[in-house]
């Protein structure tokens, strides 16, 4: 109650209760939602995700791109989901099983073996620049700079199997389509042809030169040799948004503070002198003496060498300018902005800094957690919506082309494309305390070696079979590498009983 109120109510109480009532019926029951002075500048209004977005994205866009072109801030996002999401690629491994629930061995071989040619660069790309491995890299470099990559599937002789990919930008997306009909009932918006329930039909891909030039001229693309990489964050979202948005404006504040202070120690740096004469020469003639002349000044200009000797004229003094002030500490300001640009990417301070320095065990293993779960969920969309979509028209233009021998495929079409990827691992922070905990977690009954050899990116049939061969081998050769002997095995490898029993551990293989 304010002192208004109250004068209010000594006059007529009714007054004040009626004034009471209604400031509690208009009242926020949410700070979000006050619009009181504090938040009277915030005045955001909902609309679509087509609507909010539109405006912007080719802006929000360009401005990534440059940042990722020039920010050393920006590289270190991008870097590490780009090293750890696919690295040096998501491997697949063919699981076709026989009708007694065994693997089919001789399939999976041959698929696998002609997958491995396939995802050369001579094969899988059609401009033959790019392996497979490679396109996972960029596929996940531009979704986190651009908000999307689109993928052709084209149909070319020639290689293995006669399919194979070509990489476009979202920029090729034609707009100029907005809002005209497509066939039928179809609508066209943002270069995609849509149904009447947003589902894809078709792409509107302008043509390009080979130096960059649009013809002028699009390409009307099925929807089914189209592989459109892009998340999905609203319901009523039809094409990508860069998820570097967020962060664009804190990098770009960060690189001009590192620019103004760069300025500001270069300037301190400077050392100036001034020579003082006590029976100043005329001005006609000044600067004909060898020295530099100011133009703007038209005083002459001369340099200090190091360790210069130099006699001055008499009646002349020198003194010497230092500008004052201290270096400033540009640290603790960068270090908590990249913390911040970090986080807003799912990422750890430790990620995109490679800062060590104020992490222990403890919290270096958390931080590391952290990241991996946001490593994992973008290595199950990369799986989901390209690399099951890739191998499967694989194994059906292998099948077409005869590559692959399997009577039987269109009847049973679902066994044979059996198959599971396996991403790229990641290395342990302390060893020692990983494998003890991974070795007591299994003896507990807490975890599995699939789940262990998974998060090392092995397989674990290919562990054991590879463990297999490893202990017949050491045993032809009197070598004991099962762990229940230390004689043998200690003696003729000179590793001693450790090296011995670290070797026979679970999750590893040569």
């Amino acid at each position: 109650m304010t002192w208004l109120d109250r004068a209010i109510g000594f006059f007529s109480p009714s007054w004040e209760y009626r004034r009471t009532a209604w400031r509690e019926a208009v009242r926020s029951f949410y700070d979000a939602g006050s619009k009181d002075r504090l938040n009277a500048g915030w005045v955001p209004f909902n609309a679509t995700a087509e609507q909010t977005d539109s405006p912007q994205r080719d802006v929000v866009r360009a401005r990534a791109r440059d940042l990722e072109r020039n920010s050393d801030i920006a590289e270190g996002i991008i870097g590490p989901l780009e090293r750890n999401v696919a690295g040096t690629g998501i491997k697949v491994q063919a699981k076709v099983k026989k009708p007694d629930g065994s693997d089919d061995e001789e399939i999976n071989k041959q698929i696998e073996d002609i997958w491995e040619d396939w995802c050369k660069p001579r094969n899988c790309d059609v401009t033959g620049q790019q392996a497979f491995w490679e396109m996972q890299d960029m596929a996940i470099r531009r979704l986190e700079v651009d908000g999307g990559i689109i993928f052709i599937k084209t149909y070319t002789p020639g290689g293995p199997v006669p399919f194979s990919l070509q990489a476009r930008e979202v920029d090729e997306l034609d707009t100029s389509f907005n809002q005209l009909p497509g066939l039928g009932k179809n609508r066209i918006y943002g270069g995609i042809e849509l149904d009447e329930h947003n589902k894809p039909l078709a792409y509107h891909l302008k043509k390009f030169t080979a130096d960059g030039f649009w013809t002028g001229q699009s390409e009307r693309i099925e929807a089914q040799r189209v592989l459109f990489l892009w998340k999905k964050t609203r319901p009523t979202q039809i094409r990508e948004m860069s998820p570097l948005a967020k962060t664009v404006p804190r990098v770009r504040d960060v690189n001009e503070f590192v620019e103004a202070v760069s300025v500001k120690e270069r300037i301190l740096a400077c050392l100036s002198v001034f020579i003082t004469k006590q029976t100043p020469s005329s001005a006609i003639g000044r600067g004909l003496n060898g020295g530099k002349t100011d133009k703007q000044s038209g005083y002459q200009q001369q340099t200090i060498s190091p360790g210069m000797i130099k006699e001055l004229q008499p009646g002349e003094s020198v003194s010497a300018v230092t500008p004052s002030g201290q270096a400033t500490s540009a640290k603790d300001f960068i270090s908590t902005q990249q913390r911040l640009a970090g986080s807003g990417q799912g990422l750890s301070y430790e990620a995109v800094s490679r800062d060590m320095s104020q992490v222990n065990y403890s919290s270096a293993r958390q931080g590391l957690l952290e990241d991996q779960r946001t490593y994992g969920m973008w290595q199950q969309f990369l799986i989901d919506h390209f690399c099951q979509e890739v191998y499967t028209e694989f194994v059906i233009s292998a099948v077409l082309a005869g590559q692959l021998k399997i009577p039987n495929f269109w009847q049973d079409k679902r066994r044979y494309l059996k198959h599971v990827w396996i991403p790229p691992g990641w290395s342990w922070i302390d060893p020692q305390k990983e494998v003890s905990a991974n070795a007591k977690a299994l003896e507990t009954g807490q975890t599995t070696l699939a789940q262990i050899c998974a998060e090392a990116g092995k397989d674990w049939r290919e562990v054991l079979e590879q463990r297999a061969r490893e202990i017949k081998t050491a045993k032809d050769l009197g070598i004991d590498l099962t762990g229940g002997g230390k004689n043998a095995g200690t003696q003729q490898t000179g590793n001693g009983a450790n090296a011995t029993e670290d070797i026979s551990r679970p999750g590893k293989s040569s």
